[in-house]
């Protein structure tokens, strides 16, 4: 396993952790069997969201002495009061969800995430009530450890970090999602089915949520990695071909700010498919086809697919650029941390030799050169 540090909270997690929401209804065995295979692969981070106090209990009796090995997500607000899976910001009743949460995983909670924040409605449910300042209270108690949330929004995930409580985020990315207009909501998407004429480049609003939480050092851990396995469909893509668990996973990490990217496993054998992505060369990771299949009305814009690269001065061109698009933001206010990231690479864009070799390579038309220029100009 490969670790990351989830900025915000500070917690160093595996880029591929587990969401557990495939094992709820699944007999004991089967939630050990999968648990056990997770930790033998290096997971250390665990999304539980679920309400149903099986499932709980099932996790944590798989995970017994090992539970101090995993970073639980719990969220407040969860409930099944009409027996599925709900949201609910009534205190006595998020209460009684969350303490039951706390008792069954031994007393504390890693992350308490404020559960499901997608629309205006929401965003007032949680910020112009009490439930906020319970959040606060749970933490000063030490029942949770760090403050994230969920959303499926980027324009809400703006509106709630910019409040300044979360520490880190839990969100819905994949190239379907980040390509979907704004106005799409990604809920009604999967439960419609894909509409391909709808794709046309990288949403704007998402691209600003990424490079905000690296400006602000908010952390991302990953839900709908597979986007719901449809984006490994050959019938259900809304691109030309299906992707690979590999291609998903890598394009998870490629965006800022990205921690780890939490896969739905419900068997071993599922665990054992995702963890490939640790041994893939690049061509394997590769998206960039996939990507390049849609309008590409995002031309010029770097997606961090690695497709220009080697570079024959050693450059990380992605990680460059991507220094350089958080540095865009507010070139009079560079976060200290993208000026000492840019500074660790091995090379900086000073180096460029102009060779033109990326640019050749790149399918989106970016101008490389100028921006290793400018990247040194701004953070050099």
């Amino acid at each position: 396993m490969e670790y990351r540090v989830l900025s915000g909270a500070g917690l160093e997690v595996g880029i591929i952790g587990m969401g557990g929401e495939h094992l709820d209804g699944k007999p004991y065995a089967q939630v050990k069997e999968t648990v056990d295979a997770a930790l033998e692969h290096g997971v250390n981070i665990m999304d539980v969201f679920m309400p149903g106090e099986e499932i709980r209990a099932n996790i944590a009796k798989a995970l017994g002495p090992r539970r101090k090995d995993m970073i639980i997500q719990g969220h407040i607000g969860s409930t099944d009061i009409k027996q599925q899976y709900d949201v609910s910001r009534d205190l006595p009743t998020a209460r009684k969800y969350f303490e039951s949460l706390l008792r069954i995983f031994g007393g504390y909670i890693d992350i308490g995430m404020m559960f499901f924040i997608d629309s205006e409605k929401d965003y007032k449910e949680v910020f112009e009530t009490g439930y906020a300042e319970y959040v606060e209270r749970l933490k000063a108690q030490g029942d949770i450890r760090h403050i994230g949330f969920g959303t499926h929004r980027p324009e809400t995930a703006i509106k709630v970090i910019n409040t300044g409580l979360p520490e880190m985020m839990m969100f819905s990315v994949n190239p379907a999602f980040d390509m979907l207009p704004p106005e799409e909501y990604i809920i009604d998407q999967l439960e419609k089915g894909f509409k391909p004429e709808l794709f046309h480049g990288i949403d704007p609003k998402r691209a600003e949520l990424y490079k905000l939480c690296t400006q602000k050092e908010i952390g991302i851990t990953v839900m709908k990695t597979y986007c719901a396995g449809k984006l490994l469909s050959k019938d259900l893509s809304p691109f030309s071909e299906p992707m690979t668990p590999t291609q998903c996973i890598h394009y998870v990490l490629s965006r800022p700010s990205v921690a780890s990217a939490l896969v739905g496993f419900k068997s071993r054998e599922e665990v054992v498919a995702a963890m490939a992505y640790l041994d893939a060369d690049d061509a394997a990771k590769d998206y960039s086809g996939v990507i390049g299949s849609v309008r590409s009305d995002f031309r010029g814009s770097c997606v961090y697919c690695s497709h220009c690269q080697p570079c024959p001065v050693g450059i990380d061109i992605a990680e460059a650029n991507k220094c350089l698009d958080i540095a865009r933001l507010d070139t009079a206010a560079i976060p200290p941390s993208v000026i000492a990231g840019y500074k660790a690479l091995a090379h900086g864009g000073g180096e460029c030799i102009a060779c033109g070799n990326c640019e050749e390579r790149c399918p989106f038309g970016v101008h490389i050169i100028e921006n290793m220029e400018e990247a040194e100009t701004l953070l050099g």
